[in-house]
Parts: C-alpha cells; sequence; structure tokens
C-alpha cells in the first residue's frame, strides 16, 4: 500500500499547551515538606519512584527530591539508623533550584529539552499551584502517535 501525507505539518503537535501531556495530581504519590526524611524515604521507596515532587501544605510546589538527594544526606550525616531520620525534615534536602516547574499553558516544544535531562516536569498553574507532572514516557508517547497521524496508509 501506498503511504499518504496529510496536510498536517508535522510540528504543528509541539505548539499545543504541555497540559495534554499532563499526569494529574491525583494520579500520583507526592510528598509534602513538612515530612520528616524517613517518612519520605519509606513513602519513596514504597512508591518505588527515582525522584518524587515536594509540595507545600497549601499544594504549591516546593521541589524536587532523588535518590541521590538521599545519598548525600546519609553520606554528610554520617547517619545511618532508620531511627536518626525522624529528627530531620524533608524541606532540609529538597533542592529549590533544580527540576523547575513550568506552567500548564506552556508548548509541548519547552518539553522536550527538560525531559531529555529530567524524569519529569512539574506543572503548576497560575497560582503556582502544583497540577500534576509530565513525563518523559507521555512525551515519548505523544509525539510517537503524531508522527504517526501525520502519515496515512
Amino acid at each position: 500500500m501506498e503511504t499518504k501525507r496529510l496536510d498536517v505539518h508535522p510540528t504543528q503537535h509541539l505548539e499545543l499547551p504541555c497540559v495534554v501531556l499532563l499526569t494529574p495530581k491525583s494520579e500520583l504519590i507526592i510528598l509534602k515538606d513538612t515530612m520528616t526524611i524517613r517518612q519520605a524515604l519509606e513513602k519513596m521507596r514504597h512508591a518505588s519512584y527515582t525522584a518524587m515532587a515536594v509540595l507545600d501544605d497549601r499544594g504549591h510546589y516546593v521541589g524536587t527530591v532523588n535518590e541521590g538527594d538521599f545519598l548525600w544526606y546519609l553520606l554528610n550525616t554520617g547517619q545511618t539508623q532508620t531511627k536518626e531520620l525522624e529528627d530531620d525534615p524533608l524541606r532540609s534536602i529538597v533542592r529549590l533550584n533544580w527540576n523547575p516547574s513550568i506552567s500548564g499553558d506552556e508548548p509541548v516544544a519547552s518539553v522536550l529539552q527538560r525531559v531529555m535531562d529530567q524524569n519529569f516536569v512539574p506543572v503548576v498553574d497560575d497560582r503556582g499551584m502544583f497540577m500534576g507532572i509530565i513525563t518523559r514516557k507521555s512525551v515519548i508517547a505523544f509525539t510517537m502517535r503524531h508522527m504517526q497521524s501525520s502519515t496515512v496508509s
């Protein structure tokens, strides 16, 4: 069969708002900045995530922590007992400038570079409230669908 091109520019989907790729907050396991390091580490282990978004009590995105953040904390403090991890708040290890959030109306194209370097991109609304994340997998799946739909058998 002959493959025909549609009259759609192949990069047109990159202009859509990135919110089309969003995994909403309601489907995620997130961390609160008021948790202890032990609580956060246990929640992360249970979720089998390598990085997680951290929110404040009002639902604003604070930052992201990953496995390395916990490892560096343990190495720097010399703490090895689980009980010792109950004393320090998670907010003490959150890197505030790492993995910054984007607005839900940013175009898909602006997410592409970010997902090459990060597991996910946090998305906030115009009030700074956490909406959810865009994962590398969702960007790849979205792009593949649009590449396939630009050709028809």
